[in-house]
């Protein structure tokens, strides 16, 4: 599954939701910490994971689970509907990353996704998706490669990835 990110996206219609936006590694990619990145647009949890399970169960099938680190997520609603069924989701401080989702399938096994930011701009964005679905980039926990990329943007580097790879759904 992929897409292309634009710097501005196309118009939306009134009533219809927006994209999702995701990066994921290819298909026989080497699976490393992280499978690739999620950019949601606010940290309601309840608003934002249909549209991600609902992009991701056409290649995936049903998502049945997700966890996450409460740290940046103000509530953390225990079920979520989605299509006709319902998500089941949990919280665990120390086990995952602050930065990180964790989705279950049936068909796939475990995913783990970076969660950029919702008020990440739209350059930084695209340097970390890109660098979380590049199965030759960093093997780096989510938090560390947001960290890395805070210091090289700091330094006028930014990750050291193709951002031409980057994709959103």
């Amino acid at each position: 599954m992929s897409a292309t990110l634009h710097p501005l996206l196309p118009p939306v219609e009134p009533d219809a939701a927006p994209a999702v936006r995701l990066t994921l590694k290819s298909g026989g990619a080497h699976r490393g910490l992280l499978d690739g990145a999620w950019w949601p647009r606010s940290r309601d949890l309840l608003s934002e994971l249909p549209a991600l399970t609902a992009a991701l169960e056409p290649a995936w099938g049903r998502i049945t689970r997700v966890a996450v680190n409460p740290t940046h997520w103000p509530v953390v609603p225990g079920r979520v509907p989605v299509d006709g069924h319902v998500v089941r989701v949990g919280w665990f401080t120390p086990e995952i990353d602050p930065h990180k989702l964790l989705l279950l399938s049936y068909r796939v096994g475990r995913w783990d996704l970076l969660v950029v930011p919702p008020g990440t701009g739209p350059e930084a964005a695209a340097r970390l998706m890109a660098a979380a679905s590049d199965p030759a980039g960093p093997e780096l926990t989510a938090s560390a490669l947001l960290a890395a990329d805070a210091a090289r943007s700091a330094s006028g580097e930014g990750v050291a990835v193709n951002a031409s790879r980057s994709a959103a759904a």
